[in-house]
């Protein structure tokens, strides 16, 4: 298969790595997770990085899941009645929900965290919006009285993205929405282990006793979350080549996402599988709309023309078409709603002195691009080396601020100039299920400083995501997606790049890992 760097040399069969105190001796229940970066923020409402989306739902349960198809099913719920033609929902608990403290769940705790919820996330905020009463009338039931219809309402309590709609106590959940819960207890069927968490280093959950499994099959977020390991511990580890060589030496389970340029030697190893999953995300170049230059569309949309998604998904994922596509827009690819508007324009050979030109004409004079660098993270450091080369080659004053992930997430947050600790674009990926509809989309809403960070504003865009949840039919809702993709191209929130399958490796002898995000539950030794 080709591969990007030719790093490595064909007879190799295990490289060097760290040995683990006491790994030959891990008890069989004992999962060990390479994860693609170390767990820096813990609240799952607080911070949308995907990695705190995944520690999120080993710790906490949702109201409701979404199966492999992105089908939608009560979870913490036991269902719900839909009252006075759409305008009164209530939601009943499941008997026997317990938190890791040992209190139940009770309907007030429901309310208190969705509304916490409702104050960071994007669907949240539109939810919020609909509630003229948001009630617990009994421990059991949560109600909903609506100023008008909301039928998204069940899909927004049970979204698989960021931010998470985790249900927490009542007195975790009152916290400041603007302050990060550190204090993590969940009903979900694993317990953090905060007294061995190590920084950089270790992650560690338990499994909680008594989690109380919803009937049916187990599926993506959805149906019974059965632990079947007793601990599960997050090696972070420094390199890719580390950790490849720890899992061939059986000294962890399960690489998140195993090295494009080791990929060769995995396959040949004989107690590794690796495997290309379903579970795909969109890499996306996210400008910041609030410093020069970018806060400039025309700017914005000059770059357009020099965007060639085939060269980051190559540096990216490797030269393995298999493993990724281009041709991306708005909506996932091969989904009901996405389309082909002005698509033509990601497609031929790159002009870069018409650009150039175009650059000038929008008024850009040199200033300073900064493109964080996500150093421990080899597939975004790549596809930042290629954003720094195709802004210079556009005759931009380029360079690259790099960092480990931790640090990238943080300075990601900061509004300042970049003379002061600002930052121009950043590269991350959008995962599938935020990619189905304009209103899952974190980088899709443009309502300035209540938007996903990058901060864009587009009053026209913000009209449509409102006309596609008002959509009478599933017709309306397509041609309003055709016209949120030609809107998109104008304002150009960010730049998507490309859509990439995610690739891990695991023990041979590890068996029934689930479908999307990485979860641990069903996960057993054969």
């Amino acid at each position: 298969m080709p591969t990007r760097r030719q790093i490595l040399g064909t007879t190799g069969a295990v490289l060097a790595a760290p040995r683990f105190a006491g790994a030959q001796n891990a008890a069989s229940r004992t999962l060990r997770f390479v994860p693609q970066a170390d767990l820096t923020v813990v609240d799952p409402v607080f911070n949308t990085a995907t990695v705190t989306l995944t520690h999120g739902f080993m710790v906490f349960d949702t109201l409701y899941g979404l199966d492999a198809d992105y089908s939608l099913h009560p979870q913490m719920v036991e269902g719900h009645v839909i009252e006075d033609e759409g305008r009164v929902w209530t939601l009943t608990l499941r008997e026997g929900l317990r938190f890791h403290d040992g209190e139940p769940v009770r309907g007030r705790d429901v309310v208190a965290s969705i509304r916490r919820w409702g104050a960071r996330d994007m669907f949240g905020v539109e939810l919020i919006a609909a509630i003229d009463e948001l009630t617990a009338p009994t421990d059991r039931t949560i109600r909903f009285r609506l100023k008008r219809p909301f039928p998204l309402l069940a899909r927004a309590l049970g979204k698989v993205t960021s931010a998470m709609p985790a249900i927490m106590p009542e007195r975790l959940a009152n916290t400041d929405p603007s302050r990060a819960v550190t204090e993590m207890i969940g009903s979900g069927p694993f317990r953090f282990v905060p007294g061995e968490r190590v920084s950089g280093s270790r992650v560690v959950y338990r499994r909680f006793e008594d989690y109380v499994p919803r009937s049916g099959v187990a599926s993506r977020t959805a149906g019974p979350k059965m632990a079947n390991m007793d601990r599960v511990e997050w090696h972070i580890l420094p390199d890719p080549a580390t950790a490849a060589a720890a899992l061939q030496q059986g000294e962890v389970d399960w690489l998140e996402y195993a090295p494009n340029d080791l990929l060769p030697i995995l396959r040949r190893a004989r107690n590794v599988t690796v495997k290309v999953t379903d579970d795909s995300s969109v890499s996306i170049l996210r400008f910041n709309h609030l410093t020069p230059p970018f806060d400039n569309p025309a700017i914005r949309r000059a770059m357009i023309g020099a965007l060639d998604q085939s060269a980051y998904m190559t540096a990216g994922f490797s030269g393995d078409h298999n493993l990724w596509r281009t041709d991306v827009g708005v909506f996932l690819p091969n989904t009901a709603m996405a389309n082909d508007a002005g698509i033509e324009a990601l497609r031929g050979p790159r002009d870069m002195d018409k650009v150039k030109r175009d650059l000038a004409a929008a008024g850009y004079n040199g200033e300073k691009v900064i493109v964080l660098q996500p150093m421990d993270l080899s597939f975004l450091k790549a596809m930042a080396d290629v954003a720094v080369d195709m802004f210079r080659r556009a005759g931009m004053n380029a360079e690259a601020f790099s960092a480990d992930w931790g640090t990238i997430v943080q300075r990601r947050g900061l509004r300042d100039p970049v003379e002061r600790g600002g930052w121009s674009v950043f590269v991350t990926g959008l995962g599938a299920a935020g990619l189905l509809d304009p209103v899952a989309n974190l980088g899709l809403r443009a309502n300035g400083a209540g938007a996903w960070f990058g901060w864009p504003t587009s009053a026209p865009l913000e009209q449509l995501r409102q006309d596609w949840m008002a959509a009478p039919d599933f017709p309306a809702q397509q041609a309003l997606a055709r016209q949120i993709q030609t809107q998109f191209w104008q304002d150009v929130p960010y730049l998507p790049l490309g859509e990439y399958f995610r690739v891990i490796a695991h023990q041979r002898n590890l068996v029934d890992i689930p479908v999307g995000l990485s979860t641990f539950t069903g996960v057993r030794r054969a």
